[in-house]
């Protein structure tokens, strides 16, 4: 049974042949600085989680492109984000990627211009200042900040709309029943990969690589092995599904409980999942461009872009557990 024309246009996978982006949009240093201005410079990226900020007066630089920003906790508990830039002469505030704050002031190595945590402009050195200063009207350039379950996002548009959890993808899997906010970092890989950003979203959105590349991946999600993510990645799935068992619709092959190396889990399983999530093996949710959240029955996995240029992108990986998760076999149940 051939699907109508209504259903054939839910289907992710092509009908017909599109052309790509030409080459110069992979590596040109103007198509590069286009996706800045009208991509990572106007969109939610996660900068962190909240728990790296735990403590007021906790601070955390990031950088993408050519603006550098410090997020922080300041003394009342609250979260904020500026420009990492002293307003006197444009000197870097905070020098070090992450670390405390000696006292309840952000204040300039260059000049001792001194900041409140809250970005106001409240000593200024000099015994002598030009008629009409105002130091109210120097603050430091905020940036828009947005917490979802835990991670903190910055926007570094100034008229920032929404928030990062209105910036989801729509069709991003529910991750209501996974305890986010509560998980604990269990190992971090961080690596450089010599291609531009788009490169990376492009290998994620398909699955025609996972045959070859990704061969115990493939045994573990049966439909991985037809180069396929979901069914309708085919629009032609009715005709080509020889096997329609449920293994071959999405989820983990049988017996199978959650990505690891034997397909069964090593740690306390999320108490809250319904028999369809556990079902499923994985449960994607979506925020481009920087990152992506894989919920698993026993942990989940968050992978963060960060473009460095043209050609090259940071990825870092972490896999968070619940806090009774152990590393041994003995914590399995």
């Amino acid at each position: 049974m051939q699907p109508s024309p209504s259903e054939r246009d839910r289907y992710n996978g092509l009908t017909r042949v599109e052309p790509t982006l030409p080459s110069s949009a992979y590596w040109d240093v103007e198509a590069y600085q286009r996706d800045l201005d009208a991509i990572w410079y106007r969109s939610w990226l996660v900068v962190c989680r909240e728990t790296d900020l735990a403590q007021p007066l906790a601070f955390r630089t990031f950088r993408i492109g050519t603006q550098e920003i410090v997020v922080l906790r300041d003394e009342t508990g609250a979260l904020r984000a500026f420009h990492n830039t002293c307003r006197h002469r444009g000197s870097q505030l905070c020098r070090e990627s992450e670390g405390r704050l000696k006292a309840r002031l952000i204040t300039c190595p260059y000049h001792a211009w001194s900041y409140s945590l809250r970005g106001d402009l409240v000593r200024v050195p000099s015994k002598s200042l030009p008629e009409g200063f105002d130091k109210a009207d120097h603050p430091l350039y905020r940036v828009a900040l947005s917490v979802w379950r835990g991670f903190v996002f910055v926007n570094l548009a100034e008229d920032a709309a929404g928030t990062a959890e209105t910036s989801f993808d729509p069709a991003s899997g529910n991750l209501a029943n996974w305890p986010l906010e509560t998980l604990v970092t269990g190992h971090v890989l961080r690596t450089v990969m010599n291609c531009n950003w788009k490169i990376f979203w492009e290998n994620f959105n398909e699955c025609l690589h996972c045959p070859g590349v990704h061969k115990d991946l493939s045994r573990l999600v049966p439909i991985y092995g037809r180069g396929l993510m979901e069914r309708h990645d085919d629009p032609e799935w009715a005709r080509h599904a020889d096997n329609d068992a449920p293994e071959f619709s999405g989820g983990l092959r049988a017996g199978a409980e959650t990505w690891s190396r034997d397909g069964r889990v090593h740690g306390p399983v999320f108490p809250d999942l319904t028999s369809p999530e556990r079902a499923a093996g994985q449960t994607y949710a979506t925020n481009l461009p920087s990152i992506f959240i894989v919920g698993h029955v026993d942990y989940v996995r968050t992978v963060r872009l960060v473009p460095l240029g043209p050609e090259q992108t940071e990825l870092t990986a972490e896999w968070l557990f619940s806090r009774g998760a152990r590393r041994s076999n003995g914590g399995r149940r």
